[in-house]
């Protein structure tokens, strides 16, 4: 009798040890197909940035546009990727934003916008967080910001002009293309560093700007370059000064503000690439190879050099400190102005 319990025990024995041996092995099966599957799916979404579909939340046939129709031309060409432009304008460029921002993060929707992403959140309630919503890829291009003048104009400086806004508070005319643009800002921190007041005058758009002032109905423009480098070029414009840090080499007689006396003034419109925040870094890392080459294709420095500009192409952390600094600048400005939505 003891020996066949004995005998009994070892046989109950073994079939434990057996089923302990198939649980481990299944679960060791498991772990390797759901590792395989862990690396699929990261693949999956490498791939799925071979399909991209770029958002201009603004009209078509404007920069952005433009700029965004030759990045989705070199990166089909050199990366063999299907690259879509669509227009998502209206609000200020909010609506085609905010859809970028409730995008699947998956590298495969990307938005190309201007300061416009950094201003609208400070003048409104948006439903998106420029800092947070998005992960930068790649600035393409910056453009720089002029004070300009009337060819007949009786200001030669931008010292004499804000000599012209201390004297008669007030009935200085300042003009630019619409309020709460990047220009618009550019002249309210302008104002605010030399303590002067102008009457602040808004056109729908630059061209009309530039006609007012042409006409003689307003004293200055804040402009971007490519909107005033022809009649600058013609003589029928003067540049004052340029916003941006460094002297613009397309105009380098100009100076800038900071040179004029009022340092820390740094303003300056610009073209970026952004995707969804929780994009894969893999798939991030792999849009930011693919900009920056197609931002220094030489076929993106021919066309730019047309409007008199150059790629200033900077991705990752450059864009991301870009972005930071001047939404600091947007908010000093915007509230030191009291600037409200219209």
């Amino acid at each position: 009798m003891p020996n066949f319990a004995q005998f009994m025990i070892e046989r109950f024995s073994k079939r434990l040890r057996a089923r302990r041996m198939q649980a481990l092995t299944a679960f060791a099966c498991w772990l390797v197909v759901a590792s395989a599957g862990l690396v699929m799916n990261a693949d999956a979404s490498a791939q799925g940035a071979k399909s991209l579909r770029i958002i201009v939340p603004l009209s078509a046939g404007g920069g952005a546009d433009i700029l965004a129709r030759i990045l989705a031309e070199q990166v089909n060409r050199a990366q063999g990727a299907t690259v879509i432009v669509e227009n998502r304008p209206g609000a200020g460029t909010a609506i085609g934003t905010d859809f970028v921002a409730r995008a699947a993060p998956d590298g495969s929707t990307l938005l190309i916008t201007n300061p416009a992403f950094l201003i609208n959140p400070h003048i409104r309630p948006q439903n998106y967080d420029p800092m947070t919503s998005f992960e930068p890829i790649c600035n393409i291009v910056s453009f720089p910001l002029f004070v300009v003048v009337a060819a007949n104009s009786p200001y030669r400086t931008l010292a004499e002009l804000i000599d012209a806004a201390r004297a008669k508070p007030g009935s200085l005319t300042f003009a630019s293309a619409g309020p709460a643009t990047a220009s618009h800002i550019a002249l309210e921190a302008l104002r605010l560093a030399a303590q002067v007041e102008v009457t602040y005058v808004p056109f729908a758009g630059t061209a009309p700007a530039i006609t007012a002032l042409l006409g003689g109905h307003v004293a200055a423009v804040y402009a971007d370059y490519t909107s005033v480098s022809e009649q600058i070029k013609s003589g029928a414009l003067r540049a004052l000064s340029v916003g941006s840090l460094k002297r613009f080499p397309g105009l380098p007689d100009v100076p800038t503000v900071v040179e004029s006396g009022y340092a820390n003034y740094e303003q300056e419109s610009w073209n970026g690439v952004l995707a969804p925040a929780k994009t894969p870094n893999g798939v991030v890392g792999e849009l930011r190879s693919w900009f920056s080459k197609a931002g220094e294709s030489p076929e993106m420095k021919e066309k730019l050099a047309l409007q008199g500009l150059a790629p200033t192409v900077a991705c990752g952390a450059d864009f991301t400190a870009l972005l930071r600094r001047q939404n600091e600048q947007y908010g000093r400005s915007i509230r030191a102005a009291n600037l409200k939505a219209q």
